[in-house]
């Protein structure tokens, strides 16, 4: 697990910083820890380097967390997002950057170990995922990174986070039941289904997701879409 920590207080940053080492010795979890004064010197070790966890405080000088955590979803939709603050007032901005969690400062154990545990769970299961014929080759896609499903004529594309694309022969009916029975994919137009926690920005005219596509979205499903979005995104803040 590489952790990246960008807090602007040197004293808070470096008791965050002990905290993440005693939490992985406690769990004998090999961690690796980088920390960040500022978030344009976090912006710029991100495009060199892959991080597992983002730790941001929002109030910074200069480019505060929120514009920098939308940057960083600009190039890095991947790695798992949580906000730090001594204010609850910024708790909405967090869902259009897809943030896993939004502490409240003093950051403490209590708070903070709960997160990791989590995320060291999901890292040592396997995850769930899709199993496409892709020529002469079997490819398995997971869920989670399946950003959207587009049937264009006798073809199939799936459409993943990191800007792949898997072409397949086929038709939406091979792969709808499974997607749809998922609570995170819906169909939202006869062409698409979408993984709504990909989904950056909705409206009526159609959504944004966190890769930058535009995919429209049919009038009559939108009601829908808009109610299972916020459900979903509430589901997962309770968890």
């Amino acid at each position: 697990m590489y952790i990246a920590v960008c807090e602007d207080q040197t004293d808070e940053r470096e008791a965050l910083v002990a905290l993440l080492h005693d939490w992985g010795s406690e769990r004998g979890v090999a961690l690796r820890c980088k920390s960040f004064r500022s978030a344009a010197e976090l912006l710029d070790a991100a495009r060199r380097e892959r991080f597992t966890l983002y730790l941001l405080d929002i109030v910074m000088p200069g480019v505060n967390g929120i514009d920098a955590a939308h940057e960083l979803r600009s190039f890095d939709t991947i790695a798992d997002l949580v906000f730090l603050t001594a204010s609850p007032e910024f708790a909405y901005d967090s869902y259009s950057v897809k943030a896993l969690e939004y502490l409240l400062k003093p950051i403490c154990a209590e708070t903070l170990y709960p997160i990791l545990d989590q995320l060291e769970l999901r890292e040592r299961c396997p995850q769930e995922a899709l199993t496409l014929k892709v020529g002469r080759s079997i490819v398995r896609v997971p869920f989670s990174q399946l950003t959207y499903l587009e049937v264009n004529g006798k073809h199939l594309y799936f459409n993943l986070a990191d800007g792949q694309v898997r072409k397949v022969v086929g038709s939406m009916k091979d792969y709808e039941d499974e997607l749809l029975a998922r609570p995170e994919f819906m169909r939202i137009h006869r062409s698409y289904i979408v993984n709504m926690m990909q989904i950056e920005e909705l409206s009526n005219t159609g959504i944004r997701t966190f890769s930058g596509c535009e995919l429209p979205v049919s009038r009559l499903l939108y009601p829908r879409l808009q109610k299972d979005y916020m459900k979903l995104l509430f589901e997962q803040r309770e968890e």
